[in-house]
């Protein structure tokens, strides 16, 4: 099993991430340029938090352009499984691998702590060795997080059951009080219709020991690893 973790100019938790996997997990991991033309081989692709290319125009918006970008979409519509954490999943969108928008927070401003999040479903790539409305203690660190789209379309996700995280206090409560940055629904997480890529605002890579206070982002690492070596076939959720 080997993950690869992109860097774009600008990406802070690219090495947050390959530690998860390289430390934390023991798995074989690669930094991947964003100038290159090759995944090396890797089974799983990482789009790390940051800000890419310094967020100029909005998150994501240049990140989308970066020649790796057309071989991540190229694997993700081959059924990779692609992952995106906070910056990476404002990219992910930018690109159109997932549906919605990431706006400013609600409250405008910067927000980093930790915050909790419960698993909607667990038959995913994502999920598979977490319990169905577990909570998870992850921290989040973003100005720009406040999941947005159409009512729609909002419908059409929750009806899909592509919303696999949501915002909640400890007790698995979703509740507005619970909601860092005002996502529509307390959405902090979807996957695509297929199931195979994900994009969360919350960082799973920072905690995955409990001394930096939770190791709960393991069991995103820990499903993706269990999917890849035994891979279940992923049809539109």
């Amino acid at each position: 099993m080997k993950f690869g973790v992109v860097t774009f100019p600008g990406s802070n938790g690219d090495y947050d991430s390959y530690a998860a996997v390289r430390f934390a997990m023991k798995e074989k991991v690669e930094f991947l340029w964003h100038k290159s033309e090759d995944l090396q081989g890797c089974d799983a692709v990482i789009l790390p938090g940051g800000f890419a290319h310094g967020d100029y125009l909005r998150a994501g918006a240049i990140a989308r352009f970066s020649p790796i970008m057309k071989h991540v979409i190229k694997f993700a519509k081959s059924g990779g499984i692609v992952i995106g954490f906070c910056n990476g999943f404002q990219v992910l969108t930018e690109s159109g691998l997932l549906p919605g928008a990431l706006l400013r927070n609600n409250h405008l401003r910067f927000n980093s702590k930790f915050i909790y999040i419960r698993v909607e479903r667990t038959d995913t790539p994502f999920t598979g060795v977490c319990r169905k409305g577990e909570v998870l203690k992850i921290p989040i660190a973003h100005g720009e997080g406040n999941y947005y789209n159409f009512e729609s379309d909002v419908r059409k996700l929750e009806d899909n059951g592509q919303v696999l995280f949501r915002y909640a206090d400890a007790s698995g409560n979703a509740s507005a009080a619970a909601n860092p940055n005002g996502s529509i629904n307390n959405i902090a997480g979807i996957v695509s219709a297929e199931g195979n890529v994900l994009g969360m605002m919350p960082h799973p890579e920072r905690a995955v020991e409990d001394i930096i206070g939770s190791s709960d982002g393991l069991k995103v690492f820990e499903s993706v690893l269990n999917y890849c070596i035994s891979p279940k076939p992923v049809g539109r959720l």
